[in-house]
């Protein structure tokens, strides 16, 4: 199949199956080389700014492609956005999205851009910036607990969505009054959260990548404090949020994983008793399999670290009125081995070389048999020996 290079720069072939998009939270469409599943639906994904997707029917049967730019029916006029998904996978996204037709209004698709839509689109996309700029001072001279996080313009400019946070509801029927006078649009409040926000403007996470909410999240679940728990994550608020302020969203990736690991764990509660001592639990290796007990409730103190199996062991015996001896088994005690100096690391002078003791042999001279001076050594050696008589 033969590929091409699209506007973004990533490869595309004839049936429009791109695999880079340079759209936020875009879709690859692993059915795209299967000419029967475009023909399924006439549905049609299009995004618009940043990460607002919308579902069209394309009643006309216009031929369509991933990457094209099409006017939309809008209220009031029109507006201008990008095809991201066309065919089966289509229907899949919206059933996921429980979107149907006989709940929603399923709008149509006009055309695909032409000349004069795309100038009058980049126009409106211009006033942006500085709209979000005025309508924030309107909102704090109207002394309004909200703050306005985004603008985003219709296609034709006939009308703008205004994207704002606010922790309280906000009473904002004057200050629509005042943007319809001031901006002479057709004006749409949405309220949105920090996560969302953060999605919006995007970023550079801690780990070095794109932020999660930007890149491909679709939507965004509740984090709690019991998952760093779980993880054995530190409890440092700083650590744990996000560049929106709340708890971080990767912190719900693993959690299941670990959950699930710990449910062959003892519980933390429990308290371990020997013969000298009371244990309690100090911390908990979930990869090692293995959990630390200290003589201290509050700090660590005499810890000692054993498997989740001993733990179980020790429970047991416990259980029964029986105090073992020490926490840990006499078979783990005997395979202990000293890895403080296998090899030496202790010394200053093993990489020194060492002067090997050179024996006076070497400094002879080496007579060979066929020379004439080894034979007359030979001899004076048996002339030297003591005879018998």
């Amino acid at each position: 199949m033969e590929h091409t290079l699209n506007s973004c720069g990533c490869s595309m072939n004839k049936k429009g199956c791109c695999r880079n998009s340079h759209q936020k939270l875009s879709t690859f469409d692993w059915l795209c080389d299967l000419p029967e599943t475009r023909q399924d639906t006439d549905y049609v994904e299009v995004q618009f700014k940043n990460t607002r997707k919308a579902y069209f029917i394309n009643s006309a049967n216009i031929p369509l492609e991933k990457g094209d730019v099409v006017a939309v029916e809008s209220s009031p006029g029109h507006d201008i956005g990008e095809v991201t998904l066309i065919g089966r996978l289509v229907l899949l996204q919206m059933n996921k999205q429980h979107i149907s037709p006989e709940r929603y209004e399923i709008r149509k698709i006009y055309r695909k851009a032409k000349e004069a839509d795309i100038e009058k689109y980049k126009e409106a996309k211009a006033k942006e910036q500085e709209t979000m700029i005025k309508a924030r001072q309107i909102a704090e001279s109207l002394k309004l607990n909200m703050k306005i996080g985004d603008v985003e313009y219709q296609g034709d400019g006939n009308k703008a969505i205004f994207y704002y946070i606010a922790d309280e509801r906000v009473d904002f029927r004057q200050l629509i009054k005042v943007f319809a006078e001031t901006f002479r649009i057709r004006i749409e409040m949405k309220q949105i959260g920090a996560r969302q926000e953060a999605g919006r403007i995007g970023g550079i996470g801690p780990c070095g990548r794109e932020l999660c909410c930007s890149g491909w999240m679709t939507n965004f679940n509740s984090v709690s404090t019991s998952a760093a728990r779980y993880q054995d994550i530190s409890m440092n608020p700083q650590k744990l949020a996000g560049q929106c302020g709340k708890l971080k969203c990767c912190m719900n990736y693993e959690l299941d994983t670990y959950v699930d690991a710990l449910k062959d764990f003892p519980s933390k509660e429990i308290q371990l008793e020997t013969l000298d001592n009371t244990y309690y639990h100090f911390k908990t290796d979930t990869f090692k399999s293995a959990i630390s007990y200290s003589t201290s409730q509050n700090f660590g103190a005499n810890v000692v670290t054993i498997s989740a199996e001993r733990a179980k062991e020790v429970i047991a015996l416990n259980k029964k009125g029986i105090k073992p001896a020490s926490l840990e088994a006499k078979q783990e005690e005997e395979k202990k081995i000293d890895y403080n100096n296998v090899v030496g690391e202790d010394s200053l002078t093993r990489f020194d070389n060492q002067k090997r003791k050179r024996s006076g042999k070497r400094n002879r001279p080496v007579l060979k048999k066929n020379n004439p001076q080894h034979a007359q050594s030979k001899q004076q050696k048996r002339n030297d020996k003591p005879s018998a008589n």
